[in-house]
C-alpha cells in the first residue's frame, strides 16, 4: 500500500513502538461488545488487519477462540510472543482481509480493528461474508485520539503535516459512516453502531512512540525523517505541555449480520 506521495507504508518498520507504546482498545471496549451480544465466549473469530494483536489478545482473554490474521510478518511475530507470553491460546497467520486462504463458514465472528480503511472495502466485505457462518457477525471498530485544536494531540497533527505535508489522514475525529454504509451495501442486516471517548494517560516518551506509528510518520517517513520530527515532537511537547498527557480518544464500533449464502 501507498500514502498520498506514492511512498510504501510499511508497518513492519514501528513494530517496536507498535508494541510498546500503542494503547490497545480498552476493557471497556470488550465489555460494550460482551453486553450488546456482539461476541460470546467460545465462539471462533477472525480479526482482519491484527498487526500486534490488540483485538485478538483481548477476544483470547475473554474465552473466544482467536485468529489474528495480518500481511506483516513483523507484527504477527510480536503478536504471537505476547499470546506466548499470557498465556493465551490466540494464534497468528499471515494473509490478506480480500483473500485470507481460510475455510467457508469457519467463523462466528470476523473483526477489523483500526485498519478498515487499508482494505479493498468490497474485497474485504465479499471475504468476511465467505467465511462467516450465515448469521455471524462482523465489526469494523476503530480506537482514534481525537486531535482536538491547542490540545497535545492537535498540536501534534500540526507538525506532522510540517514534516508530511498533504498527510491525508489528519483531523480525522474517529467517527466513520462509511463503515456502516460498507455493511449495509454488503448485504448485512441489523447494522448498528456505538460510540464514546475515554481519556488516555501518556508520558512524553509514550506519546513520541504512539505517534511514531502514525501512518503519517513511521511507516511513511525515511529514518532520517522520522528522527527529525521526534525530536522536534520533543521539543514542542516540552514547551506547551509539561508532565503526564491525557488524550480523548474515541471508540467507533459499527456491526451486522450476515445472511445465507448461495451454495459456492
Amino acid at each position: 500500500m501507498k500514502d498520498h506521495e506514492d511512498r510504501e507504508i510499511d508497518f513492519g518498520r514501528t513494530v517496536a513502538d507498535y508494541e510498546q507504546f500503542r494503547p490497545g482498545f480498552p476493557d471497556s471496549f470488550f465489555e460494550q461488545l460482551l453486553g450488546r451480544g456482539w461476541i460470546a465466549p467460545d465462539q471462533r473469530v477472525l480479526d482482519l488487519g491484527t498487526g500486534t494483536g490488540s483485538l485478538a489478545l483481548g477476544f483470547a482473554e475473554r474465552g473466544l477462540h482467536a485468529i489474528g490474521l495480518d500481511i506483516a510478518p513483523e507484527l504477527l511475530a510480536a503478536a504471537s510472543e505476547t499470546a506466548a507470553s499470557r498465556g493465551l491460546s490466540a494464534s497468528f497467520v499471515e494473509g490478506s482481509a480480500e483473500a485470507t486462504g481460510l475455510s467457508r463458514h469457519s467463523f462466528d465472528v470476523v473483526s477489523a480493528g483500526q485498519c478498515w480503511w487499508w482494505f479493498d472495502s468490497d474485497g474485504a466485505m465479499a471475504e468476511a461474508s465467505r467465511v462467516l457462518v450465515p448469521g455471524g457477525r462482523l465489526m469494523i471498530a476503530s480506537f482514534s485520539y481525537l486531535p482536538l485544536p491547542g490540545t497535545a494531540a492537535g498540536r501534534t497533527e500540526d507538525l506532522i503535516l510540517e514534516h508530511n505535508p498533504g498527510w491525508p489522514k489528519a483531523g480525522w475525529r474517529g467517527v466513520h459512516p462509511e463503515h456502516v454504509e460498507a455493511l449495509d451495501l454488503g448485504g448485512f442486516t441489523g447494522v448498528e453502531s456505538f460510540s464514546y471517548v475515554v481519556d488516555i494517560p501518556f508520558t512524553h516518551e509514550a506519546w513520541r512512540g504512539r505517534i511514531r506509528t502514525c501512518n503519517g510518520v513511521g511507516s511513511a517517513l525515511k529514518p532520517d525523517q522520522v528522527e527529525r520530527f521526534d525530536s522536534s515532537l520533543a521539543q514542542l511537547l516540552a514547551d506547551e505541555f509539561p508532565g503526564t498527557l491525557s488524550v480523548a480518544h474515541r471508540v467507533f464500533a459499527t456491526s451486522g449480520v450476515a445472511g445465507q449464502l448461495p451454495p459456492a
